[in-house]
């Protein structure tokens, strides 16, 4: 069996290699072939776009020049707003914060970088609290998938996808680079420079770099209510020592001829602050990360409308967690993690008719983890992925329907493995605009969908091997309608959306207490049904006399019940750290080059026990942000200078329970473009 594994990771590796020269050989093999081009007169357009809101599936987006309005310093920070969207922050600068998307749970959320999944195959959940913005230009979240089909298979296998599309050169022969400079300081110590250099080598090839340290001790005051520590205390243990370096090399020929190389390098070394339990905030555990991943992507697309979409990426996440006051007879954990995966993908997509297109995905990954603990299994995943799509239009119909097969096999070294799993995944989609010249759009969607256990679940302390863990099945229903407007009033625009949907889980992957606290009983429990409503609301001013307003607010409703056992109980209650309700509210003024910025997050109280008895309650919370944002010349240079209060009054509160957020904070930032 490890010669098969030695064999499979060695022919795969030679695989990735090779194809990883071919999509960087295939634009000087592309080049040497004429293309007739054409130079269109500019035409300046006074007015700004409207919100992309009417897709197939419910859309929500942010780009980078709103990364300030929301008082955001990481992607989390960015989507806390969005509809649907439920933040789980362990509070501080570096403290764990993972997203869960309709009461889905982190582990259903696929997280796209440049269009390439970034996977965690030990725990399945993304921290997009270390995913800094500065090299960001959108970030979009999917409810579904991307109404796209010409995608690598892996945009289909979640129940919803978060696509973070980074910063690419824009630059001219007469300006052939650009440099950007900034830094960030506030509270909890933080020092935070960065630097972006983006450089023009012709008229095709094009580089950009990005690079920042970020430090802080991360202390800041804060108080509990209801576990004993009414008075108030400072937060340890919560500093960040983190580095990171990511580049990227551009080819573009014509937008239907493009290829991109990717590096990216993360350093991380940081304390974990502990729970605060009746007067105790001691903690010493500590973690470490050592990340590093490769990737390219080919895109072609021909006068036939043939078109081809490559993905190769090869990436190694090394973890490192000590807590040296857990008592064991090693006098502590010290443990370490080594994963590792090779990721190849390829799609063809063909429009049969002008208003039929079909595509085909296919996508293979190899993941590997090893660990330092006792008996554990070394387990190694082989993912094959294959997708079949159609997207057609007819009149006011749009349809999309894709059928996923899944294939996993897993080998171990110690043990027995989980069995392998072949499964088959169907989605529907369709929309409908009931009148013409009205931006008023139905959609409807249905998508079946499951969640693989990850290797914590599956093999984690497992003394046999392998439990006999099963895949968590999901049912997605949505509904809804879009509607926005250009207005020739004091208003520029609005746009307004509203989706119910239904979410059916079985087969639920959950934690269960065990005589050892520190390994938990892993089992398929539950069955979780989740009804919803998601709605938002965006408007904004025209600009007059320097002056513009502009407004968004969304809205989730989120009845997420426990349905496994009627005689339980916690039957027909709501699942942990799962509000009803949560409103987002964001408004500004600009006037000329300055800006003032409002945000508010509403939050209902949750429970963080699946029991909802009194005792198991966490508070509501109401938390508000303030920015204010400036933009003025130094001699010619473009700079920025901004100042950021979040937790405006102060709140005290918490997400989970016993791990306090911040009170009022401070960022002051400052960046100039050369």
């Amino acid at each position: 069996m490890q010669k098969k594994v030695h064999y499979l990771k060695s022919g795969l590796l030679r695989l990735s290699a090779g194809l990883l020269c071919f999509s960087f050989a295939f634009p000087f093999i592309a080049s040497a072939q004429t293309d007739t081009t054409k130079k269109l007169k500019e035409v300046k357009i006074n007015t700004k776009p409207l919100p992309n809101v009417q897709s197939l599936s419910p859309i929500q987006q942010v780009s980078a020049n709103a990364f300030g309005q929301l008082s955001a310093f990481n992607v989390a920070d960015a989507i806390r707003d969005f509809a649907g969207v439920n933040i789980k922050d362990y509070g501080g600068i570096g403290g764990l914060k993972t997203v869960s998307v309709r009461s889905l749970g982190a582990g259903h959320l696929a997280v796209l970088y440049d269009g390439v999944q970034i996977n965690d195959a030990q725990n399945g959940q993304i921290d997009l609290g270390r995913l800094n913005l500065d090299n960001v230009q959108s970030i979009t979240l999917y409810n579904g998938q991307p109404p796209e089909i010409c995608l690598p298979a892996r945009s289909f296998a979640s129940a919803s996808v978060l696509s973070i599309i980074t910063i690419h050169p824009n630059l001219t022969a007469a300006k052939p680079y650009q440099v950007l400079l900034g830094v960030k300081g506030g509270s909890f110590g933080l020092a935070n420079p960065y630097l972006q250099w983006q450089q023009r080598l012709s008229n095709r090839w094009s580089f950009i770099i990005n690079s920042y340290w970020e430090k802080a001790n991360g202390q800041y005051k804060y108080k509990v209510k209801g576990d004993g520590s009414d008075t108030s205390s400072t937060r340890t243990n919560g500093d960040l020592n983190a580095q990171e370096a990511d580049g990227a090399l551009y080819y573009t020929k014509s937008d239907s001829d493009k290829f991109n190389l990717h590096l990216n390098y993360y350093n991380s070394d940081r304390g974990l602050p502990g729970a605060v339990i009746f007067y105790n905030p001691v903690s010493n555990q500590r973690l470490w990360n050592r990340d590093i991943f490769v990737q390219s992507g080919y895109e072609r697309l021909w006068q036939s409308s043939l078109h081809l979409l490559i993905n190769t990426k090869l990436s190694q996440d090394y973890t490192r967690y000590t807590d040296p006051d857990y008592l064991n007879g090693q006098g502590g954990l010290n443990d370490r993690y080594n994963q590792w995966e090779f990721y190849l993908s390829g799609t063809l997509s063909y429009h049969l008719l002008s208003n039929w297109e079909i595509s085909y995905a296919t996508d293979i990954a190899l993941t590997s983890l090893d660990a330092t603990l006792y008996n554990y299994a070394y387990p190694t995943r082989f993912t094959l992925l294959n997708v079949l799509a159609s997207n057609f239009n007819a009149g006011k119909w749009r349809f999309q329907g894709n059928l996923l097969h899944t294939y996993v096999d897993e080998w171990v070294k110690m043990g027995s493995a989980a069995p392998t799993r072949s499964i088959f995944s169907p989605t529907l989609m369709a929309t409908y605009r009931p009148f013409n010249g009205y931006d008023l759009q139905v959609r409807a969607f249905y998508k079946d969908i499951f969640r693989n256990p990850t290797f914590d679940e599956q093999y984690y302390f497992a003394v046999n091997g392998a439990r006999n863990i099963k895949p968590e099945f999901a049912k997605q229903y949505d509904a809804g309608i879009t509607y926005r407007k250009a207005l020739n009033s004091l208003l520029d625009y609005v746009t307004l959306t509203i989706d119910g949907y239904y979410n059916n889980v079985t087969d639920k992957i959950v934690a269960l207490p065990n005589q050892n606290p520190a390994i938990s009983s892993i089992i398929n429990l539950g069955r979780v049904d989740i009804t919803g409503v998601d709605a938002g609301l965006k408007t904004g001013t025209k600009t007059y006399d320097g002056w513009r307003g502009t407004l968004s607010v969304n809205y989730t409703y989120q009845d997420a019940i426990d349905v496994t056992d009627p005689t339980s109980s916690f039957y027909n209650q709501q699942i942990p750290y799962t509000p009803k309700n949560t409103i987002a509210l964001n408004g500004g003024v600009d006037y000329k080059q300055l800006g003032l910025y409002y945000n508010q997050v509403l939050s209902s109280s949750r429970y963080y026990l699946s029991e909802n008895l009194p005792e198991n309650l966490v508070d509501g919370y109401a938390v508000s942000d303030v920015s204010l944002i400036y933009k003025f010349l130094v001699g010619n240079k473009p700079a920025v200078l901004s100042a950021h209060v979040d937790n405006l009054f102060n709140e005290n509160y918490v997400i989970v329970r016993s791990f306090p957020m911040p009170g009022r904070s401070v960022l002051l930032s400052f960046q100039i473009k050369i």
